[in-house]
């Protein structure tokens, strides 16, 4: 692959220039909330739908902070002398960070955006010119080898990632080095990976300007640049899912037919998977004529793991199309092209039989049981991120459920889980609701349908009484036979468990 036409990079090997670098973004405020400050919300909105007219107008002034705007986000030539008293011009011009443009002007040569750490870390964001913010509806770049920002894919993946402490950490497809950024917080080693030289390179300026540790960088696709012998408590991609008709745009296309790269992802993790290791990926996946989603996604799962698949979105085939060649610019061109653009996607559709495509989040957990769980969902509802905690809690609750029987689960004790609320539906006036719904507002903000008796028990749950004894005393309350009201009720308390609603205690 070659990035020939794509611009020269900052050098990678010079991290005491980063350091210094990044010490005057800081004292500038040049940071997440200091954008938010100086430009408001809207304008900073905005610049995440790479809409740079808000931002333009408010850095009109010659402050540090506006000649920074200017200058990494905003990519305007700025006046040497401006900038000379901001940053260490000669050092940055020599290593590449600017470029002299004009007589008097200086220029990025990448993008530089400020990101919030989850903990409040300053962290810096390196990509190409004009690519700061990825995913659908961003760049319009057609260069093969360009190197994309923060979009709403990455800081998803960040935010459902499980951010247990773990000796090794593998990024998969690094691109900007998001991904390896996070994991360096909680990894002793970051190995991070990706098929593009150029992200690599960019990788190592983000980790260096953020402060972060230096990742352990390989070239290749996928597993390939991996040993046989290294294995991962903790593997994350964001990779490039988009089915598409051959593989233009490297950042996003998977090259393999249909949703092959992805599905190649999932099973090949298992082996690289250590015991109680996690893999979190995002994909896409074909709906087939003729074949049930769900059972597509299940063949995918390697063995030995336990699994977790959310469907978040489901787009038909047009909607699909016309979203990424939107990304891309083609929309923008000649009409023609566009149309037998058009047409070559829907083409591959109809020979592939797919008449939709999903998009969601897998996870994969290692597990020493004889009888994996396999859990796949559609949740197209709002979440609360970060749901690290809760993917891994979701884990617990597997393994808990796996050892206890329908007589163990009436021998425990339960407690409700925090912020859960329950609604009543039924007609104005009448005795009894019609149906009685639990629902959460936190983590996967789940609802689900009980009946009185389910109600009734999850309300009383408080970890001092065993689920059976307080069945009996619900059996005895609305005169129903406790032996019967004990025989039915464990697959209700199972659901409950098994969604969050109620939390094992001791």
């Amino acid at each position: 692959m070659s990035n020939s036409s794509l611009p020269a990079l900052p050098a990678s090997d010079r991290p005491e220039v980063a350091a210094r670098l990044r010490d005057a973004l800081l004292g500038a405020a040049f940071t997440a909330d200091g954008l938010l400050e100086l430009l408001g919300a809207p304008a900073y909105t905005a610049l995440a739908r790479s809409e740079t007219v808000p931002a333009l107008r408010a850095t009109r002034g010659d402050t540090p902070l506006e000649t920074l705007v200017r200058l990494f986000l905003l990519q305007q030539p700025v006046p040497h002398a401006r900038v000379a008293d901001v940053l260490p011009v000669a050092a940055c011009l020599e290593s590449g960070w600017l470029v002299s443009v004009g007589t008097d002007e200086v220029a990025a040569t990448v993008d530089v955006r400020p990101y919030g750490g989850p903990d409040g870390e300053d962290w810096f964001i390196v990509s190409d010119l004009g690519c700061a913010v990825g995913g659908a509806g961003g760049i319009g770049s057609r260069e093969e080898g360009v190197v994309l920002g923060v979009g709403g894919a990455s800081t998803t993946l960040a935010g459902i990632t499980v951010r247990t402490p773990v000796s090794a950490a593998l990024d998969l497809g690094t691109g900007s080095g998001i991904q390896a950024l996070h994991a360096s917080r909680h990894a002793t080693r970051v190995t991070a990976t990706d098929l593009n030289p150029r992200a690599l390179h960019i990788t190592a300026l983000t980790l260096a300007l953020s402060g972060a540790q230096a990742a352990d960088l390989r070239e290749g696709s996928l597993f390939e640049p991996v040993r046989e012998d290294e294995t991962y408590e903790l593997i994350v991609s964001n990779p490039p899912f988009v089915i598409s008709p051959g593989a233009r745009l490297t950042y996003r296309d998977g090259g393999m037919g249909g949703d092959d790269l992805c599905r190649s992802l999932v099973q090949q993790s298992g082996e690289r998977l250590r015991e109680g290791g996690f893999a979190q990926f995002l994909a896409n996946w074909q709906h087939v004529e003729g074949e049930d989603w769900q059972d597509r996604l299940r063949s995918w799962v390697p063995r030995g793991c336990d699994a977790w698949i959310v469907q978040r979105e489901v787009q038909d085939v047009t909607q699909y199309a016309e979203l990424w060649l939107r990304d891309a610019g083609d929309h923008r061109g000649d009409t023609a092209a566009y149309e037998a653009l058009y047409d070559a996607w829907l083409d591959e559709f109809e020979a592939r039989k797919v008449k939709a495509v999903g998009f969601g989040w897998i996870t994969l957990r290692r597990t020493d049981s004889d009888a994996p769980s396999i859990t796949v969902e559609e949740w197209p509802h709002p979440v609360e991120q970060p749901l690290g905690d809760a993917v891994r809690e979701h884990f617990d609750r597997v393994d808990y459920l796996r050892t206890h029987d329908d007589a163990a689960l009436l021998a425990a004790h339960f407690r409700l889980a925090p912020e859960i609320i329950q609604e009543q539906v039924g007609l104005p006036g009448a005795e009894d609701p019609e149906h009685v719904v639990l629902r959460q507002h936190r983590g996967m903000r789940r609802a689900t349908k009980v009946d009185t008796v389910g109600a009734g028990f999850a309300g009383v749950c408080d970890g001092t009484m065993s689920a059976g004894r307080i069945l009996d005393a619900i059996a005895q309350l609305v005169g129903e036979d406790p032996v019967l009201l004990r025989d039915r009720t464990p697959a209700q308390i199972r659901l409950l468990v098994e969604q969050g609603f109620l939390e094992p205690v001791g």
